[in-house]
């Protein structure tokens, strides 16, 4: 038995060190084509997202197992992030602070090598990247439960940004207590307004009496129990972690599949990567049957909508502007078509980006 185990244990040695050699030689390459890309291009563009879509598909199914593919992916995912540190520095800006979802989803897209900046507030996180102060950015649009993000939508109405990809995150809540906490003697509880509505279930059957805090964000619900004993908290994995809280009780949010998406903001457009979507804004003028004579080009061209939002245009009262996303890329001839019918019609559109498909 013993020499069983030392012969295996001598075989994940020898395998340890071919992969530590490996990894390094994938470190060299990415050294090479960040020269080719400098000698190229005087602005060479390091992060490719369509690049990165397509590396993480092929790992998840050509996977054979044991490991998940999913478990292989986010291996992989984090030897991307570090390589392609080492080609450029990345600095990505989130909606803060520390601690939030946003930051779980920026980290997932990107890995841990890159440097995560929270802002205060949605608009900030686009001004941020439209100054060059950050490559790229994080922001909520979405939420499985609650809905869209109302302010990140109005934001795009006014930045010349574009969508460079998308996250799915799945949300866990959990009750929290601080190291002072008291729980004998809990009056409120602490949490984002998204947060407390999408518990509201729970809240009821347990904590009925209890007054409900909406704050900022889940990270500030948390960061508050460090100076309070008659409180909680509801929020995620990073902001327990980081805030050193205790759970009381694990997912207590009201549905198992609760998801938010997140989108990543940049400054270049994105080519297909093959499994794509697109993200527009379209106007037209006013009239009956507007919103019909919008939709009929995707029908006819078997173009599959995933989104679809109106909001105020801010030019005129009564006025609106769609938000739609659709399946495939701009460059993609069915969608050129469903395009180019639109701008026919008399319609303004301006695309926000063609993006690839969350792939983790």
């Amino acid at each position: 038995m013993t020499d069983s185990l030392d012969s295996l244990r001598d075989q994940i040695d020898a395998l340890d060190q071919q992969l530590q050699t490996l990894l390094n030689r994938r470190a060299e390459l990415a050294h090479a084509v960040a020269d080719v890309k400098r000698r190229e291009d005087s602005n060479p563009v390091f992060y490719r997202p369509e690049r990165e879509a397509q590396v993480l598909q092929r790992i998840k199914e050509r996977n054979q197992g044991p490991i998940d593919g999913e478990a292989m992916a986010r291996l992989f995912r984090e030897v991307m992030s570090i390589c392609l540190a080492l080609e450029q520095p990345m600095r990505v800006a989130f909606l803060g602070p520390e601690g939030t979802f946003t930051q779980q989803a920026a980290i997932k897209h990107f890995g841990h090598a890159v440097e995560s900046v929270p802002l205060g507030a949605i608009d900030e996180v686009f001004r941020e990247v439209e100054a060059g102060a950050a490559h790229y950015g994080v922001v909520p649009v979405e939420n499985s439960t609650e809905g869209m993000v109302s302010h990140t939508l109005d934001t795009f109405m006014s930045s010349s940004l574009k969508i460079c990809g998308e996250v799915e995150l799945r949300i866990h809540h959990h009750l929290l207590a601080g190291p002072h906490t008291r729980r004998d003697k809990v009056t409120r509880v602490y949490s984002h307004q998204q947060t407390l509505a999408q518990c509201r279930q729970w809240l009821d059957a347990h904590l009925p009496t209890v007054e409900r805090i909406p704050v900022s964000s889940n990270a500030e619900a948390a960061r508050r129990l460090r100076d309070e004993w008659n409180a909680l908290a509801i929020a995620g994995d990073m902001a327990a972690e980081l805030y050193g809280l205790e759970r009381v009780q694990s997912n207590i949010e009201d549905r198992p599949d609760n998801t938010t998406r997140f989108l990543v903001i940049g400054r270049q457009d994105t080519p297909p990567s093959g499994r794509d979507k697109t993200s527009m804004l379209v106007t037209g003028k006013n009239r009956p049957g507007l919103l019909s004579d919008m939709l009929l080009p995707f029908r006819e061209q078997g173009v599959n909508l995933t989104r679809l939002e109106s909001r105020p245009s801010r030019t005129a009262n009564w006025s609106y502007v769609f938000f739609i996303d659709c399946e495939g890329h701009k460059e993609d001839p069915l969608l050129k078509s469903v395009l180019e019918k639109l701008e026919g019609d008399g319609n303004t559109i301006r695309i926000l980006g063609s993006y690839p498909k969350a792939v983790l």
